[in-house]
């Protein structure tokens, strides 16, 4: 079976800003309105002909757009360990986490019919993300920096509860001030300080 083409790059951006406009305005549908298609392609800058020859239905769309928001943080990590300490590449990636979050949230009802519809965005998601988390730790842990008896399934867990504690309150500043406290939680022991 032959493979497909390889998109031409301007194929490449208007797929990509069907993906960031679908980010942008499928959390408008918590309200209880379906945002249509026709809308998303408005909002990208492109036809609908251009949505449904890369995205022949709404479930693909949605599919696409999560995993994009789930790759471009999981992604993310071998930048920052790369160009941050590994506390500080942790810590960013923690912020980053959250606002994932927020958009997956945003995206709830989205994903919930594409689930009815059969469909499972969800799939590769813990794989990737306790993927991401124990290249964090395994950095952390390598410099001193972090404890090395935390697992990557404990800090998801800790970071999906400082997020889904803080969700409905839009305090920013908090969510930030428990972010460093789980971090400094993660903290490798030290002399006093």
């Amino acid at each position: 079976m032959p493979s497909a083409r390889p998109l031409r790059v301007d194929a490449q951006r208007n797929r990509q800003r069907l993906l960031d406009a679908a980010v942008r305005l499928l959390p408008q549908e918590e309200d209880g309105s379906e945002v249509t298609l026709a809308a998303i392609a408005k909002e990208a800058g492109v036809g609908i002909g251009t949505l449904y020859r890369h995205f022949p239905t709404r479930e693909a769309l949605v599919d696409a757009a999560y995993r994009g928001e789930l790759d471009r943080l999981c992604d993310s990590v071998d930048e920052l360990v790369r160009d941050l300490p590994p506390d500080q590449a942790l810590r960013e990636w923690m912020d980053r986490f959250v606002e994932y979050m927020a958009t997956k949230r945003g995206m709830g009802g989205a994903l919930r019919a594409l689930v009815a519809a059969g469909g499972d965005p969800f799939a590769n998601s813990r794989r990737r993300l306790t993927d991401a988390v124990t290249t964090l730790l395994a950095a952390g842990v390598s410099a001193g920096a972090l404890r090395a008896d935390v697992t990557a399934d404990d800090l998801l867990l800790g970071i999906s509860g400082v997020t889904l504690a803080t969700a409905d309150r839009g305090d920013r500043a908090q969510v930030g001030r428990l972010l460093d406290l789980l971090l400094d939680g993660l903290r490798a022991p030290g002399p006093a300080r």
